[in-house]
């Protein structure tokens, strides 16, 4: 797994790809190959891998198809897609999505125990007694942090965070968000520049249907890309993806061409 964004500069090499396959919100009322059950995601984590994705952000689902923080729902889920789609690698997500409190995604995290997290500091910040506890643990039983950051003010968060020691000085990695989760969100490229410069590793994702091309200019500039059904469900020309899958792939044949 990269600890960088690779980029495709020079034509050397694609950037690393993360798939985001549902969210916490969407459901098969969105579109019927969102995978929502354990089995659905397992056969959405083949098919991503085999064209080109490298890893997998993962929502679990509970019983009725509600975002859940489940720690045991997460372990059984990562054991089966680690037997099916071993070439994977396997992030969980911590969002609170208007449910859970700090203390049930630090809970999350210790009986989960993953190997790769997302945590967004704006959501940590709620309770900031706790939030030095949540990076420690994290450094504490080796899960990699991928902090979230919508804006510049969460980037500052974050920066002002690591020099008091609460984030701990390896935990690098950002996923800038280039918009918000709504219904009408649509990304534009240019969205990226709202956010200052660092020598971090990062990661974008973006919304609606310019997708993939806010993707190609993160690749361009040496960030890593997300994509997926979690984020948008069609390309620029307004068809609807079959499937994450055919998502993963036209985004791969369009940095390729890119990197040529």
């Amino acid at each position: 797994m990269s600890e960088a964004g690779s980029g495709i500069a020079g034509g050397e090499t694609l950037p690393y790809i993360l798939v985001a396959p549902n969210g916490a919100r969407r459901g098969h009322k969105d579109h019927p190959a969102l995978p929502i059950t354990m089995a659905e995601t397992v056969e959405t984590a083949k098919a991503c891998g085999m064209a080109g994705a490298n890893g997998l952000h993962l929502h679990v689902r509970d019983q009725s198809g509600q975002h859940s923080l489940d720690a045991g729902l997460y372990r059984e889920t990562i054991t089966e897609l680690h037997r099916a789609a071993p070439q994977v690698d396997i992030q969980i997500t911590t969002e609170a999505a208007g449910i859970f409190d700090v203390q049930a995604q630090f809970d999350c995290l210790k009986q989960a125990r993953p190997d790769w997290a997302s945590i967004s500091v704006r959501e940590i910040a709620r309770s900031p007694e706790l939030a030095p506890r949540v990076y420690s643990l994290c450094a504490d039983q080796g899960t990699r942090v991928q902090h979230i950051l919508y804006d510049a003010d969460d980037a500052e968060l974050l920066t002002r965070w690591r020099k008091d020691g609460l984030v701990k000085s390896d935990q690098t990695e950002r996923l800038l968000v280039l918009g918000r989760y709504s219904t009408a969100q649509e990304s534009k490229p240019e969205d990226l520049d709202a956010f200052p410069e660092s020598t971090d590793p990062w990661m974008i994702c973006a919304f609606g249907a310019l997708e993939h091309k806010c993707l190609q200019k993160a690749a361009q500039l040496g960030g890593d890309v997300r994509v997926g059904f979690e984020n948008s469900l069609a390309g620029s020309d307004g068809q609807t993806w079959a499937d994450n899958a055919a998502s993963v792939a036209a985004l791969v044949d369009l940095l390729k061409r890119t990197a040529k």
